[in-house]
């Protein structure tokens, strides 16, 4: 069964909107050390706030490709059994672990809410954003992984669940 075409054209369009925010997030982070290396090394006035930039572009480059850019194959896999075992055994195999994957992080998503609503109250020291909206991307790679488990789940239980291995 194929998509609607309206359906492929919404996804290819915000898997280009989310590999944009990805290369932005990176040009900010390489863009604000090039800025620091040349200000601390040769105008010898190093810049308070570059180092906060970096980091949080760090942050959240790492959390927001793992949630939007890198699909399953891509991440990294501890597969010595499971990549060795028959089709149906690798079923069964992917099944647990992908029904245990999105159970946890349901259940740690209350909790996980909680605290980064809480880091309301702390800012950072040198742009002063508030720690909340810098940790919120952690929430969104949460859903994601929700999502994309629920997902796979459902392909994994259905009639194609060889296309899913």
């Amino acid at each position: 069964m194929s998509r609607p075409r309206p359906l492929v054209r919404l996804r290819a369009g915000l898997q280009g909107a989310a590999d944009v925010v990805g290369a932005l997030l990176l040009a900010a982070m390489f863009g604000a050390f090039l800025l620091q290396v040349f200000m601390r090394y040769v105008v010898n006035r190093p810049l308070e706030w570059s180092l906060e930039v970096c980091l949080i572009a760090y942050l959240w480059f790492v959390f927001w490709s793992l949630a939007f850019l890198l699909n399953e194959r891509q991440h990294v896999a501890f597969g010595l059994v499971y990549d060795h075992a028959a089709p149906p055994v690798r079923r069964v195999l992917a099944i647990i672990s992908v029904a245990l994957i999105a159970s946890l992080f349901l259940a740690a998503l209350p909790g996980t809410y909680d605290f980064v609503s809480f880091m309301a109250v702390d800012q950072t020291w040198v742009l002063h954003l508030r720690f909340d909206l810098v940790f919120s991307v952690f929430l969104l790679f949460m859903v994601a992984v929700i999502v994309r488990s629920l997902r796979r789940l459902g392909r994994l239980l259905g009639r194609d669940w060889r296309d899913a291995l």
